[in-house]
């Protein structure tokens, strides 16, 4: 996904709302700075940051996300077949994530199904409202959530409240794939 699509998102999404750069940081607990960033396309945010800035617009993700989205009211089920599968974030190298958005056509929804192939370092530490569902399809997962280290293997499966940190890497001779469901407790 283009960096700049996020920010041009993001952008339109807060000016939309009528929101200042300092509202959105507020609201979204960033710097005014970061958030500027952000919109500005000098900085790849990661999924937890896009996640608490869609929260702070009142917007699902893939409205930030992905380009030329239309909201579809009442969509009962969602298909996304394997040709259709949208790369969120690609952070390029070998050593960093990529996300794939598995639902990304259904909008409004509560749960977020993410195909992450994690990097071989740690990335920033995460935190958000919320809960998450992590199940290893291949490889090995090193995991940190609240200081402690658990060592996943394919097949293995944790669910976490994901207020507290956590953080993750690929283990071993190459990158692990891990189906990630995140809950996002709604706004009222």
């Amino acid at each position: 996904m283009d960096e700049k699509v996020i920010g041009k998102n993001i952008k339109q999404r807060r000016l939309h709302l009528g929101f200042s750069l300092a509202q959105l940081a507020k609201l979204s607990r960033f710097t005014k700075g970061y958030v500027s960033k952000i919109e500005n396309s000098s900085k790849t945010p990661p999924l937890g940051t896009l996640a608490k800035i869609a929260a702070a617009l009142n917007t699902d993700l893939d409205i930030l996300i992905s380009e030329n989205v239309k909201p579809i009211h009442d969509m009962p089920l969602c298909l996304v077949q394997a040709n259709e599968i949208k790369e969120v974030i690609q952070r390029g190298t070998l050593h960093r994530d990529n996300y794939e958005a598995l639902a990304y056509k259904k909008l409004g929804k509560n749960m977020e199904p993410i195909l992450i192939t994690p990097g071989f370092e740690e990335e920033k530490i995460f935190s958000h409202e919320g809960e998450v569902f992590l199940y290893v399809l291949e490889g090995t997962y090193e995991f940190s959530y609240r200081n402690e280290k658990y060592i996943l293997q394919q097949g293995d499966s944790i669910y976490f409240d994901s207020v507290s940190s956590q953080v993750g890497k690929s283990n071993g001779e190459k990158k692990a794939k891990i189906l990630a469901v995140t809950y996002s407790y709604k706004r009222s």
